[in-house]
């Protein structure tokens, strides 16, 4: 009860003041200001070139969103990027995305959120990566930085957790889908635990424009919010577009599945459409075309996707069919069981339990 309270209250407390972009601007309005001005363009233009390695185009792009016609300024915020240990494919990488950032003020725009991040456990490596991730959130304010990280702090079980959530998305802690999204999980069901596994994984889901119509879709695919399964099943949907999808449904059913055998795959392991039509292909090839078994055994087990054919389903293959043909099997046992154990537990239950049959047995497996 004190965990959901003090959620409700972070989240409560928050209120937007305007749209995002108007944030985004009113913040980097003090230390940028594009220009249109042609005479200045050759200047800026020829800095980015000889300074930060751009080409001429990603140079003249980047000069649109800029105005400074001596080297001071940028010059200050390129070396306080390589003090702080930056690359220069990071720093070129930072520029391209928020170029307006070189007409800033670096100890007093973007030292503050360094000093902030390191302060909860960041890395220089980590800030490195957020920074490269996503520069944007640096024209953000503290005062809208700290209660958003609080609020991500919120769901998990250290400030590392959290650190690595924004590593991840940076952007989560300056978007003001991020508040709204998570309370409305929290009134749909959704668990805290389970929000902290969607932090750990993808928190850009959280802050989607359409994850109402994504978790409404997931519910009438008949998914629990309250259960883990119901997250696994909205990254599923939010990671792959309907082409994607619809790829991955036509990969299956060339193989003699139905659209609702599929479906009833999916609500059993959400996971299982995560992987590539390559995949599905793959693993439906060997088990059908190699085998000669039921492709609908796989689908009554679609986390055996996400084994190696060559590491696991080949090794256990060849002694499950060696068990069958020598009667040491039963007819009518499970073909997908023997796929789960550890290698060791597999040795244990089909290999070393057949003494006659040991070392022969083994040469398949290790074969």
């Amino acid at each position: 009860m004190f965990l959901h309270h003090r959620l409700r209250t972070l989240l409560y407390s928050q209120t937007p003041k305007c749209h995002l972009l108007q944030r985004f601007h009113h913040s980097f309005n003090s230390f940028s200001t594009a220009t249109s001005d042609s005479s200045q363009q050759p200047f800026t233009v020829s800095y980015l070139t000889n300074n930060l390695g751009l080409s001429p185009q990603d140079a003249l792009k980047a000069s649109k969103r800029l105005r400074f016609t001596t080297p001071e300024k940028p010059n200050s915020v390129l070396t306080f990027f390589k003090t702080h240990g930056f690359s220069n494919h990071q720093i070129q990488s930072i520029i391209l995305k928020a170029p307006a950032l070189l007409s800033s003020n670096p100890t007093k725009t973007i030292l503050p959120k360094f000093q902030f991040l390191a302060s909860k456990g960041a890395s220089p490596s980590d800030i490195a990566a957020t920074v490269t991730r996503s520069p944007h959130f640096l024209g953000s304010s503290l005062k809208r930085i700290i209660p958003s990280f609080e609020l991500v702090r919120s769901f998990c079980p250290s400030d590392q957790k959290a650190i690595t959530s924004i590593i991840f998305c940076p952007s989560s802690i300056s978007d003001i889908r991020m508040k709204p999204n998570l309370q409305f999980l929290l009134d749909s069901g959704v668990t805290p635990s389970s929000i902290y596994r969607l932090l750990c994984s993808r928190p850009s889901v959280i802050c989607s424009t359409d994850l109402r119509k994504a978790v409404d879709e997931i519910k009438e695919l008949g998914f629990d919010p309250s259960k883990y399964n119901f997250c696994v099943a909205l990254l599923a949907k939010k990671a792959i577009s309907k082409s994607q999808w619809d790829a991955k449904v036509d990969a299956l059913k060339s193989w003699g599945c139905s659209q609702d055998v599929i479906f009833d795959a999916f609500k059993r392991q959400p996971n299982f459409m995560l992987r590539s039509p390559d995949k599905l292909n793959a693993v439906m090839r060997f088990w059908v075309e190699e085998l000669g078994w039921d492709p609908s055994l796989l689908l009554a087990a679609p986390d055996l996707f996400g084994f190696s054919i060559k590491k696991r389903f080949i090794p256990r293959a060849s002694v499950v069919r060696y068990l069958l043909s020598n009667g040491l099997m039963k007819k009518d046992a499970s073909l997908v069981t023997p796929f789960y154990p550890s290698d060791e537990l597999f040795l244990q239950r089909y290999v070393k339990r057949f003494e006659d049959e040991a070392s022969s047995l083994l040469k398949l497996y290790q074969g």
